[in-house]
């Protein structure tokens, strides 16, 4: 039996390409393709929008009751009322927003007392992976290794530094016993720059169309070790939200992560 699922951010760019992962996938038929009050598509065929064909499924700007799970790529604005959606209908969430404030991240930990929910900064395998093991290389080469973060995406991103800089940041400061987030570093400018010990450096590009590109360096007198991870296109993201819905559908409440999906 396919899973009833709802699309919010539908019109976007990552909504667009979850749309058509998920019905490639055939494990879930679209129960709804939502997005912003005043969006000019508002009223179009969900499908015809994404790119594929004809779903019979307008896009809208509310949420039908009798949904099985939501993937939710939209923005902070929009977090609000997601997530009381979800709790009030008992709709499994999954919430690939970023740059949510302190508050709404505590609402998404109470949502979690009540439906199963994964929100984190980012769904590609491989960066997921990256969050699980950047923290125990900061821990093996230990603190004589500087460690500077460095991440470029496409000029309409909004928020800077990235969710998935910040989530290796936060890995690796876990590990390596660093004070998160008073040990970031965002930038250098001056005549009187000098690297403090003990802290981790973190650089944002804005550029043309790119994706996703985010790398680790670790560097000490004589050698240094990057990590790195590049996002071909969005379609890594979507496979992985689509992948979380699919496994969290059926959890009882409770706070996961990507690393449970993946086994990690």
């Amino acid at each position: 039996m396919k899973l009833k699922l709802i699309v919010n951010g539908a019109a976007g760019r990552m909504g667009k390409r979850i749309l058509a992962i998920a019905i490639d996938s055939g494990n879930f038929d679209i129960f709804a393709a939502a997005d912003a009050q005043n969006h000019s598509d508002l009223g179009k065929d969900a499908g015809l929008l994404a790119g594929i064909y004809e779903l019979g499924v307008k896009l809208t700007d509310t949420f039908p009751v009798g949904a099985d799970v939501m993937i939710d790529f939209t923005l902070p604005i929009a977090a609000d009322a997601t997530i009381e959606y979800c709790v009030k209908n008992k709709v499994a969430l999954v919430m690939g927003t970023t740059g949510l404030s302190a508050e709404q991240m505590k609402k998404v930990d109470e949502a979690a007392k009540i439906i199963p929910v994964i929100q984190t900064t980012n769904f590609s395998v491989g960066m997921n992976l990256l969050f699980k093991v950047v923290g125990q290389v900061a821990a093996a080469l230990g603190p004589d290794y500087d460690i500077e973060i460095t991440e470029a995406h496409h000029r309409f991103k909004k928020d800077s530094p990235s969710g998935s800089a910040l989530s290796l940041a936060e890995s690796i400061a876990k590990s390596a016993d660093m004070d998160y987030p008073a040990c970031l570093v965002h930038g250098r400018e001056g005549r009187d720059c000098l690297r403090e010990k003990g802290t981790i450096g973190m650089h944002a590009i804005r550029a043309g169309d790119i994706v996703g590109q985010h790398s680790v360096i670790y560097g000490t007198l004589g050698e240094t070790i990057t990590i790195s991870h590049n996002a071909h296109s969005r379609d890594t993201f979507a496979l992985g939200a689509v992948r979380a819905a699919k496994w969290l559908a059926d959890k009882k409440p409770g706070k996961y992560s990507m690393a449970d999906v993946l086994g990690l």
